[in-house]
Parts: C-alpha cells; structure tokens; sequence
C-alpha cells in the first residue's frame, strides 16, 4: 500500500454513521484556557494623507473558553468579531495599530511555541489550486507534525483526517480555482480545516468556517469540530448567521456591535437574558437571527426604538447586568496554573531545515509545472525562436546583422524572466504569510527551495529556444562559441529572474512593480552598447549597473576576437572593432565581466530572501497586560 492508499468508499461510508462517532484525537494534548479582559483595540484614520484621528474597532470586550468549550462570536458586518479573533489568535500586531487590554493562555502570554500549537483557519481557503486534496493535507503533514512521527505515520495521519471530514471521495481531486476546475466550497473548506486538524491543536481559531456552505455541510463541519472541542480543545469561531440546530451546539456566544459586547455567555441562556430586559420575538424564530436583529439595531415588532437607541440600550444592559458578573468569573479562572508543558516547550521547529527544505522543493515543483511548462508559454518560445531564426538566416558574415541578433536574444530573455518572476512573490505572499505565521517553516528553507525548484523549469525553455535560433540565425558555427554563448545566456536569464525576485518581493504591488521594472530594463537596454555609442558621461555609469552590457560584452566574444576582419564597403576587409557596437563594449576585462555577472546573481537574490523577511512577520505584541 502506497502511503496515500486510500480507503475503499464502503469504508468511508461506515466511518460517516451516526453523530456520535469519536473524533481521531481523543484528548488534546495541551488544554488551554484563554482569557480576554477589557480589549480594546484603535486604528489611525487618515484622510488626503494627513492624520485625522484614531477609530476604536473593539471597546473593551472581556470573555473566557475554557478547555472543552467552543465559543461562537456573532455579530454584523464590521462589529469587530474577525478583529477580535485575529487578536486572541496573536495575529493582530500590526504598525499603525494599538491593541491594549490582557490576553492570557493558561495565564501566560502568547508565546511562539503557542503558535505551532495552535490552528487557525482563515474564511478564504488559502490553497495551491493545482495539487491534489491527499497531495495538500501529506505536504501539510510532512511540515508541521513533529520529526519524532515517519512519513509513513505523518501520511496515516493526513488519511485519518481525510477520513473524518468525508474528504477520501475527492481525495485524488485537484483543489482548483478561479482559473482551475476542481473540487467544490465545502470540501474546500473542509480541506483548510483538516490543515489545522493533523497537528491536533489545543487551540482553534475558525473565521466564518461556514460561510457560502449549505445547512447540510455546515452543520457537518460544526459538529466535527464540536467533537474536537469535547476532546479538551479550546474552540473560538466567529459566525454570521448559524442555524438554530448549529446555534445550540456552541457552549458561549459573544454578540458584538460596534465593537461592544451585547452578550458573553452560554447559548442556552441567550433568549432568557434579552427577554428578561424586555426583549423577546414576536415570533417563533432562529434564536441566531433574533440576536444578530438586535445587534443590527432592528428591535422586534413592538419596540419603537431607532437603530442607535437600541444598541445603546443594549450595550448599557450588558454593562449593568453582565460585566461585572463575567469579571468576577474571569478572576476565578484566572487562579493558580502550574507551569503548562506548552510553554515550556523548547522553541524549535517540528522539523530539520533539510526536511522543511525537500518537502516544499517537492511541492513547489508539483505546482508551477503545469505553469512553466504550459501549452501556451512553450509555443509562445518555439514560434519567437523560429521567427528570429528565419528573420536572420543566412546572415553569416554581416556583422551587423548577427550584432542585432545577439541583443534581441539578450533583450528577449532580460525581459521574459523578469516579468515572469515578477509575479511570484506577490501571488504567494497570502498562503506565505499563511504558513510562516503557523511556524511550518523557516523562510531559508522556503527561500532556497524556490530558488533551486526554479532551475530546471526556468533554464530549459531557454536551452530550446538558443539552438534553434543559434544555428538558424548564423551565428558562428563553432560548438565551443554555441556552449559559451549558451552558458552567458542562462546566466543572464537567472539574473534577470533574481531582479524579477528582487522587485516583486520589495514592491509587493503588480502595478507599482511592473510599471518599476519596464523602466530599470530599458535603462539597461538602452546603456548596453548597441542602441548608443556615444553616451553623455553623466549617464554613462548606468552600464556599469547593467547586467546587459555585460553579457552583450561576453557574447561578442564568443563569436569574434580582436583582429578578425569582416567585408566592409568596396570589398575590403575591416576589423571587427570598427563596427561601433564592437568598438564600444570592446574585448577586454571579460574576467570583470564575468565577475559582475556573479555579483549580480547573488545580489538581486539576497536583496529578495531580505525583502521578505517582512512577509509574514508577527510580532508576539499579545501579553499580559498589552499597551
């Protein structure tokens, strides 16, 4: 049996009966209680670049989950129930931003080890649209369980998974896209669930793991996690608008408004406590759509209050009736802890850099290939190579001809590489940011994996498209002038794809960087010698920065050497150094050259691998008391 062998589909069936069925982890392994008291958390607002004042998204919002229970924090649009979420989950450490208050974990601050032990599930489903379910949920496995399990056992584990969230129907599916066909939203979601499910956390954020699913998955999806919360795991979601079946299922419900509180206690209790200050349905009703009413501000039928009013009396209700009642609560939970096993966890990662290293190489390779070597991208190369090698046959002998052929090869793959890794970094700062936060990797590991998974996909399209247009295009038939020719090419091409790096990463915005890199190319283009001979001085030092005129400079050489003669006006033979672009670059320091060329490669690639040591960095700012 292969590692990711799956299940008969009678199996499945059998593991889906009944409601009541154990969950795979039975006991978390770390119980954690999470306290909030009085968070309140305030951006700056700017209008027409000038500071206009601070807005307050959560005022002073105070709770407490225990192990074993799941809380639900309901609310409209805009009430501050993600904000708080993404806080309580350590994740809300941003410049420009100030979160005050005391969050606490087993009476401890947020820790780094906390991190890896904790799952949090974003409402986009952050997944590579070409790798299969079983191919993500292994990938994820082989990252995040601890060094101490085998493959074998990290792939039992992410089939267990798949098992228990129905997902071994479409295991061999692709994930898919906006541009790629694949599996459907719930099992989507049910996938970025099972992500955080193999590494059996303690503690569980989920942001609206609902949301675009019908009644049926949904509630399926609750009630997994439900069975993930009675094994002693700590459960905050936030929800829009649950069923009443789904409702009864959370043991604490927070409704937010505005950033207020309305409510902090357990489900069950919600109705009595709003009909007990005057407000009840009219009507039989979702208890989850009577809540999320009221703290729109829509009062039931005999109630004339405005939207503002009623929200007011709410918020001061709960100040009266609750707050006090829940602080003392808090001050009983807050008792004495005995040193967690979590936090005294040695900080290191779950797995060796070589690992981290060969398993996103592997994944890496499996994702873009189907991009690289693309129907379109690959007769898109073959046709430019056989139209520059027809536009210039039989031009052997006219130096001026081959001068041209040479810079069209050059400015063709400066340009294509460029723009083509242009787009990497910031089409994967989401799921990059996703899984540096979670701690599956160190950025080396990742950094280098890219690099090296690039190599082969980046280097033999041009490989393809310098021999055809090489030998078409009459350049000097010497194999020893075609390999050097060819070997200043690739060069050139990983520089170029370094600068498209470099940019994409110190940009991060399509536009911006695009727009940045047309304007750093054609400066190189226009100072690599062929365009123009006689530059002003005060211009001129741009070719020194110009990894253009550097490989044109190489790529001369390879195919005449000082002395040669070609046939000028009248039948006579010139040198070669009379031909201006020949003149201009010259035969000598090739070694420099050459040497610049290296420095660049390794420039542009550290200048990326330091630009996005900012991608995905979180600063631990939750803590006892935070100021």
């Amino acid at each position: 049996m292969t590692e990711m062998e799956m299940q008969p589909r009678s199996q499945l069936e059998a593991d889906e009966e009944g409601a009541g069925r154990r969950p795979i982890f039975a006991t978390a392994r770390h119980p954690v209680t999470l306290k909030f008291e009085d968070v309140v958390y305030k951006i700056e607002v700017k209008a027409d670049g000038s500071r206009k004042g601070e807005k307050t998204i959560l005022k002073g919002v105070s709770g407490a989950v225990l192990p074993g229970e799941m809380l639900a924090m309901m609310g409209p649009s805009g009430s501050g129930k993600t904000t708080l979420l993404t806080a309580l989950a350590g994740r809300l450490a941003r410049p420009g931003r100030r979160l005050s208050g005391s969050i606490t974990y087993n009476g401890r601050p947020f820790s780094n080890q906390l991190r890896r032990n904790m799952g949090f599930v974003s409402q986009d489903d952050i997944l590579y649209p070409h790798l299969t379910v079983s191919e993500t949920l292994l990938y994820t496995a082989l990252l995040r369980l601890p060094r101490t399990l085998s493959r074998t056992e990290k792939a039992a584990q992410a089939e267990q998974v798949m098992v228990e969230l129905g997902l071994l129907g479409c295991c061999n599916s692709m994930i898919g896209g906006s541009l790629v066909r694949g599996i459907s939203g719930g099992e989507r979601k049910r996938v970025s669930i099972g992500q955080e499910l193999l590494i059996n956390p303690s503690l569980l954020f989920l942001d609206e793991p609902t949301s675009g699913l019908d009644s049926t998955i949904a509630g399926r999806i609750v009630t997994t996690i439900a069975d993930l919360a009675r094994g002693g795991r700590t459960v905050v979601m936030t929800i829009h608008q649950p069923s009443s079946r789904i409702f009864y299922m959370f043991h604490k419900i927070l409704l937010l408004s505005d950033g207020h509180t309305l409510y902090f206690g357990k489900g069950s209790d919600a109705m009595n406590y709003f009909a007990s200050i005057g407000y009840a349905p009219a009507v039989a009703m979702n208890p989850a759509d009577f809540l999320l009413d009221l703290a729109n501000g829509l009062a039931p039928d005999e109630t004339l209050q405005s939207q503002e009013a009623l929200k007011e009396t709410l918020s001061s209700a709960y100040s009266h009736r609750l707050h006090n009642q829940i602080v003392e609560e808090l001050r009983e939970v807050g008792g004495e802890f005995k040193e967690s096993e979590l936090h005294k966890t040695r900080n290191e990662w779950s797995t060796t850099w070589w690992e981290q290293f060969s398993v996103l190489l592997q994944r890496g390779m499996k994702e873009r290939k189907h991009q690289a070597f693309s129907g379109f991208q690959v007769a898109q190369i073959i046709i430019v190579a056989f139209l520059g090698g027809f536009m210039w046959y039989g031009s052997r002998g006219h130096v001026q001809d081959q001068m041209g052929l040479l810079y069209f090869i050059l400015g063709f793959w400066s340009f294509y590489p460029v723009f083509e890794a242009l787009f990497t970094f910031p089409q994967e700062r989401t799921m990059l940011t996703k899984e540096r936060v979670s701690g599956m990797y160190r950025l080396s590991s990742y950094f280098t994996a890219r690099m090296v998974g690039d190599l082969p996909m980046e280097l033999i399209l041009p490989i393809v498209f310098l021999t055809i247009t090489y030998w078409l295009g009459g350049l000097k038939h010497s194999l020893w002038s075609f390999l050097i020719t060819l070997s200043i090419m690739l060069l050139q091409v990983l520089i170029a794809q370094g600068l498209g790096f470099a940019l994409g990463a110190l940009v991060m915005d399509l536009k911006a960087s695009t727009t940045l890199a047309s304007v750093i190319l054609l400066s190189f283009m226009l100072a690599g010698g062929y365009y123009v001979q006689h530059v002003p001085p005060f211009i001129a030092w741009i070719k020194y920065i110009s990894y253009i005129y550097y490989t044109f400079k190489i790529q001369i050489s390879a195919q005449y050497s000082s002395g040669d003669t070609y046939e000028c006006s009248g039948g006579q033979r010139c040198p070669v150094e009379s031909v201006p672009a020949i003149a201009v670059v010259g035969f000598s320091h090739q070694s420099l050259a050459i040497a610049a060329l290296f420095i660049m490669f390794i420039f542009f690639r550290v200048v990326a691998y330091v630009a996005l040591i900012r991608v995905g960095r979180i600063k631990s700012g939750n803590s006892s008391c935070i100021h």
